[in-house]
């Protein structure tokens, strides 16, 4: 009659295991998707701060999917006009002071956009948390909040070992995520911050990331309008928009 108490410890152990494999699928979709859904144009402000200089950068983003990205600098007046498609597996940056297309291969993916610490994967999500990574739920210091981590899938361009996520788990909004090398070291760390309804969707308004090895460096991102779900012309995803000026 042993194995009845087997039987039922093994049903609940595989529920327990489907049950944790969902949620983490819910939380991970939901990330991949926050400032997406089907469509999304946003206004976007970036701040650059160093030891020595600042600088600020507004842009407009536009994007369908996770496959199409297509960003333009509004200003200051000596970047207006750069702009960065992504498009599927391809990502291309236009600089309009030299009148130059130049295609990004992927081993540039992870260097830097704009100067900024934020990375040309950041910015155009070339690979997702949910289809990139493999995933798991670990133990959290705070029960508010789900702690996931993150191990690149071997098809993965990223110079990150490990990505852990900090999500609260009664409205899955991530609120922090940090970064760490292939040797265990936290490199950086993001935070999620002023949480607003933007665009009918509950969104971190502001973005910060700060590397840890860069003493008095960090950017912050803040979202000045977002709207969800919108038309976008076919039009905006093509390198003959790169060079569109207006």
């Amino acid at each position: 009659m042993r194995i009845l108490p087997l039987i039922i410890c093994f049903s609940l152990t595989f529920s327990l295991m489907a049950a944790e494999s969902d949620t983490l699928r819910k939380i991970l979709k939901k990330m991949d998707q926050l400032y997406r859904s089907d469509t999304s144009i946003c206004n976007v402000e970036m701040k650059i701060k160093t030891k020595h200089w600042e600088r600020t950068l507004t842009m407009r983003m536009w994007t369908e999917g996770m496959e199409k990205t297509f960003v333009k600098i509004l200003s200051p007046k000596k970047d207006r006009g750069v702009a960065t498609l992504k498009r599927d597996k391809e990502m291309w940056n236009y600089f309009p002071k030299i009148n130059k297309v130049i295609k990004v291969p992927p081993s540039m993916m992870m260097g830097s956009w704009m100067g900024s610490d934020f990375t040309n994967d950041d910015m155009v999500k070339e690979a997702t948390y949910l289809d990139d990574h493999h995933s798991k739920l670990v133990s959290s210091e705070d029960p508010k909040y789900y702690q996931i981590e993150l191990i690149p899938k071997k098809h993965t361009v990223t110079v990150w070992g490990k990505i852990v996520l900090k999500v609260k788990k009664s409205n899955l909004i991530i609120a922090e995520q940090s970064f760490f090398s292939e040797k265990g070291e936290e490199v950086r760390k993001m935070e999620f911050l002023d949480t607003k309804i933007m665009g009918g969707k509950t969104i971190p308004t502001t973005i910060i990331l700060t590397p840890l090895k860069k003493k008095g460096k960090r950017t912050v991102i803040k979202y000045v309008e977002a709207n969800f779900d919108v038309k976008i012309p076919a039009s905006v995803f093509t390198r003959k928009n790169l060079q569109r000026r207006r």
